[in-house]
């Protein structure tokens, strides 16, 4: 690991004016092409291929210079961790072009680097406690949850079986060293070293909210326990975080969003699964504010859901705490980048991070940093139908009204004018399997349940000496940013009609959304098929609607022009049925009958 500076933008100006052409940029189509070949591997960055991966990279950082000043550590060919970032970004503190001149790392980068050594043994896949967003001074963190004794004493027969089989799965990550190894006649000594470290890291980066996605107090493949989570450590080693038990479907559900032709509402997670064992659990004083029923969770659709946890997350890191927050899953590159990238979104649209980054901006930044870079296995995904990767960028239709937004005046900041609409030439489908992950360690069925849900809420040790990173960013923050007043949320009525545009020309029709999504679309549409692209109409739109819809248009533009046509080879199982038969009943070219013209 070695510092860096935020300066890409600097780097790329001084480029220019030295009379060097500039290489065209990489734009989402390209990574999105990129993305549905291969997965990423930190490892296999060093071959042909690896040029593609380094420009993405290279853009990453780029954007994220544009607005913070930051540290990089280092995992050339995956020496951290193989499905990290080759240049995972530290964000210090917001910047503007003057200070990233004199820019003063605020970290201990060595320290740091041990402690990250140190403490990625102590969960899943070596997948450590890693920050991602930035927002007034305080870290949003991504990881994947606590290793089990599976996975701490059988690495290598571990990684074979629950990583489909393939022989170097691990072989980016280390074993157990010597002395961690001399300790393992006592497992509760291996444990205390091990978490040990992972809790000095969450110290480090002053987090105290831990939210815990699974459904599962411990995750069970073949009746052996093969991951743990805090909620449930034995010892009580994380009683000093606040641990919040947010249970939501792993990605094999989202094939039955597909199914339904890409409908969430009215989609009902099946709690009654044997092992389905984590109950939902929020402190109370996290919750009173909120004003959700969380005692009906069972019964809200994936919108509901998805919304209420966001609203949720959202609360917490608005708060005037002072602390960060932690967000995982189970091997953290499914449900864990749905909400990181939800939330980076959603603080962008409100003007609060990223403030220089258009819609194609953030997009490309989020795609790429959020689900690429970090391992989300988009082409494992694709092949299986589970659309967790789409879901995320189709549902930002549902989180546009103000009760979502995290500003806390009345008078919201100016925002960038936005780009021009985009268009769609052709819509097709993938094809999918009728069968669930091999490589996921999340549940493994799922059921559809399809009346509709119950209404929401009434509204809508080794000593390793560190300074914690928290109170420095969060000092830097207050230095340019004062107190806000008492939150005000705008209530925006909801249009009874979507206006849809078909091949035969314009008709108007009802809004198909359910009654637990609070706003329509207020956007021209093309048919019914879920990679439409919303044309703008006249009516005015918030900033914050603006902004969201753009980065869901150039998502569902870019989309369909890249993995939505792709060509997929059958399978020779013949399990794979044809998903452009659905696209065509989508847009209203067929009917639901095969045989109907």
């Amino acid at each position: 690991m070695a510092g860096a500076r935020g300066a890409a933008a600097a780097s790329a100006a001084s480029s220019a004016s030295s009379g060097n052409p500039q290489p065209q940029e990489p734009g989402l189509g390209e990574l999105l092409e990129e993305f549905s070949r291969t997965q990423y591997r930190a490892k296999d960055c060093s071959g042909t291929g690896g040029s593609k991966v380094e420009r993405i990279e290279k853009r990453c950082l780029e954007l994220f210079g544009r607005d913070y000043c930051y540290s990089v550590i280092q995992n050339v060919n995956g020496d951290i961790c193989g499905h990290y970032p080759q240049h995972i970004v530290f964000l210090e503190y917001e910047s503007s072009e003057k200070e990233k001149d004199t820019f003063q790392s605020t970290v201990q980068v060595s320290k740091l680097q041990d402690l990250v050594n140190r403490s990625k043994t102590a969960r899943c896949r070596g997948r450590f406690v890693c920050p991602v967003i930035l927002f007034k001074g305080k870290h949003i963190c991504r990881s994947a949850t606590l290793a089990g004794w599976g996975e701490l004493y059988g690495r290598t027969g571990y990684n074979y079986i629950f990583s489909g089989g393939a022989d170097d799965a691990w072989a980016d990550v280390e074993d157990i060293t010597e002395e961690d190894g001399a300790l393992r006649s006592s497992d509760t000594h291996l444990f205390d070293k091990v978490r040990g470290y992972d809790i000095k890291l969450l110290r480090y980066l002053s987090v105290k909210y831990i939210c815990d996605l699974m459904v599962e107090n411990k995750k069970v493949k073949f009746g052996m326990n093969v991951t743990s989570s805090e909620k449930v450590d034995k010892a009580q080693r994380y009683a000093d975080f606040t641990l919040l038990s947010i249970p939501y479907p792993g990605c094999e559900f989202f094939k039955e969003y597909k199914d339904r032709d890409y409908m969430a509402e009215g989609l009902i997670f099946n709690w009654k699964q044997d092992y389905v064992d984590a109950p939902l659990s929020i402190p109370d004083f996290l919750t009173c504010s909120l004003n959700i029923d969380w005692s009906q969770y069972q019964s809200w659709d994936l919108v509901q859901q998805t919304q209420n946890y966001l609203k949720l997350l959202l609360s917490i890191i608005n708060s005037d705490d002072d602390s960060g927050l932690l967000v995982h899953c189970i091997s953290g590159w499914d449900r864990t980048p749905l909400f990181i990238s939800l939330l980076r979104l959603s603080l962008w649209a409100d003007g609060l991070i990223h403030t220089s980054l258009k819609p194609t901006e953030i997009l490309y930044l989020t795609v790429a940093y959020d689900w690429f870079l970090f391992g989300h296995m988009l082409v494992d995904r694709l092949s299986k139908g589970e659309e967790i990767f789409f879901f995320c960028f189709n549902f930002l239709k549902h989180i546009i009204s103000e009760e979502f937004s995290a500003l806390k005046t009345q008078r919201r900041k100016s925002l960038p004018a936005r780009d021009a609409g985009f268009t769609v030439e052709d819509i097709c489908m993938l094809r999918r399997k009728d069968r669930g992950s091999t490589t996921s360690l999340g549940s493994d069925f799922s059921l559809v349940m399809e009346s509709s849900p119950g209404a929401a809420g009434s509204f809508t040790y080794e000593t390793v000496e560190l300074v914690p990173a928290g109170a420095q960013t969060q000092a830097a923050w207050r230095k340019s940013h004062s107190s806000s007043p008492q939150s005000v949320l705008w209530n925006w009525p909801q249009s009874s009609e979507d206006r849809l545009f078909s091949h035969q020309g314009l008709v108007e029709a009802k809004s198909s959304s359910s009654s637990s999504s609070n706003h329509s679309d207020n956007f021209f549409r093309m048919g019914s098929s879920p990679l439409e692209v919303p044309k703008p109409r006249l009516a005015a739109l918030s900033e914050r609607e603006t902004r969201l819809q753009e980065v869901r248009s150039a998502f569902l533009a870019a989309y369909s022009s890249t993995v939505g046509l792709r060509a997929v080879a059958p399978s020779p199982s013949g399990a794979i049925g044809g998903l452009l038969e659905q696209f065509v009943r989508g847009v209203g070219l067929r009917g639901t009958s095969s045989s109907t013209l």
